[in-house]
């Protein structure tokens, strides 16, 4: 490592040692867990909020972005030892969500100027909590043929019609958004990518339960809603091209989700079969076939975490996300799919239990995270779409 970096390592771990609450050290984040910040945050203490705010401060909450966007302008090596310290201390990250994974990515690129320095800058404090408008009932695997409509007044647009499946839609404050600009051309032609307000009159929201029992998706309704022209980000009818850019961010996204999900999990595994299961005299798990299972499951998780590095530092020799986000996308959720399974199948009839004293609290988790896992290879574009992308543009095939 270069003195340089090494400079900036001792400067980054004495600002940490010093500055970042002890209440924080020891217990990062989970799964998809973190502030997630906006209008509507609730912070689970007053530690976490102080945590962000002081990130955000030094740009450390977007670290690599740009200074003049409230950015930490850290370059990707910075980043980096920036992440390698806060690991080490076991921090969680002071802030997750769309913004920073999926918007912002996409505005550096294809915003203008006044664009970024409009929203960039309160995403990086945590100010604004977007979601994203994509899918609608009829429009899922097949996109380019959404139907809600934005009709040009002046100098903005009414919107009307239905997204589906929306994320955190009911605790969002803004939207990115899909929307038909245009009938007379191909359908991937006439698409406009536009940023709503979700505090405009006429825009309803309304959960979407799933069988697992808890939720994230919404139906989002749009009726005469008035979204500003200077917010299409792109150009008028130009949007498809930034909406496929920004499917490769959150397809990286899912695929990096995914990766952390599984990192440890074969050792969690094998302690649950020799719990449930047994162990012989050599304390290996008593059964030769769940055995082999468990072995084909952490030979399979440490090569996609490969396969994950290999991507990421590809992104930071500063290649966009392209096609191979599919491959990360299609793999990560039938990984985390099949290790669910594995895990209800291991608990026996334990893996049967919804609620209830009879059964143990880590079965009944496991018995809803199999559940929730059904959804994972059709959310983000299913895996056939996912596919296709890439036997056409990865291997090349006709």
């Amino acid at each position: 490592m270069s003195e340089r970096l090494n400079a900036f390592r001792a400067e980054v771990r004495a600002w940490l040692e010093a500055e970042a609450p002890a209440s924080l050290r020891g217990a990062p984040a989970g799964f998809l867990q973190g502030t997630w910040g906006g209008r509507k945050v609730k912070f689970d203490s007053p530690d976490h909020e102080r945590w962000l705010r002081m990130m955000a401060e030094r740009g450390w909450t977007a670290p690599t972005w740009p200074t003049e966007y409230g950015g930490g302008g850290l370059s990707k090596a910075e980043d980096e030892v920036l992440k390698s310290e806060l690991r080490r201390l076991k921090l969680p990250p002071p802030l997750i969500g769309f913004g920073l994974v999926m918007i912002g990515p996409t505005l550096l690129e294809f915003g203008t100027e006044a664009q970024k320095r409009e929203h960039l800058p309160p995403i990086v404090r945590g100010e604004i909590r977007w979601c994203q408008g994509y899918s609608e009932p009829g429009s899922g695997s097949d996109l380019a043929s959404l139907r809600t409509s934005a009709v040009r007044d002046g100098d903005r647009f009414v919107i009307n019609g239905q997204k589906v499946w929306t994320s955190y839609a009911e605790k969002s404050d803004w939207i990115f958004c899909l929307v038909r600009t245009n009938t007379q051309v191909p359908k991937q032609q006439g698409i406009t990518f536009i940023l709503v307000d979700m505090d405009m009159p006429g825009v309803t929201t309304r959960p979407i339960p799933l069988i697992s029992g808890a939720s994230p998706f919404c139906e989002v309704f749009f009726s005469d809603v008035v979204a500003e022209a200077r917010n299409v980000i792109g150009g008028i009818d130009q949007g498809w091209t930034v909406a496929k850019a920004l499917l490769g961010h959150e397809r990286t996204m899912v695929g990096e989700v995914f990766a952390q999900s599984v990192a440890g999990g074969e050792a969690e595994l094998a302690q649950a079969a020799r719990r449930y299961i047994g162990a012989d005299a050599d304390g290996k798990v008593a059964d030769p076939l769940i055995r082999h299972e468990l072995a084909q499951v952490a030979m399979d998780e440490r090569a996609f975490m490969l396969t994950v590095k290999r991507i990421k530092d590809g992104a930071k020799a500063g290649q966009r996300p392209g096609p191979e986000s599919s491959i990360l996308k299609v793999y990560g959720t039938e990984l985390n799919q099949r290790r669910r399974e594995l895990s209800v199948r291991i608990a026996g009839t334990d893996g049967l239990g919804w609620e209830g004293e009879d059964y143990p609290p880590e079965a009944l988790t496991a018995t809803r995270e199999w559940l929730r896992a059904r959804g994972n290879t059709i959310e983000g574009g299913t895996s056939e779409i996912q596919l296709d992308i890439i036997a056409k543009h990865t291997l090349g095939l006709p």
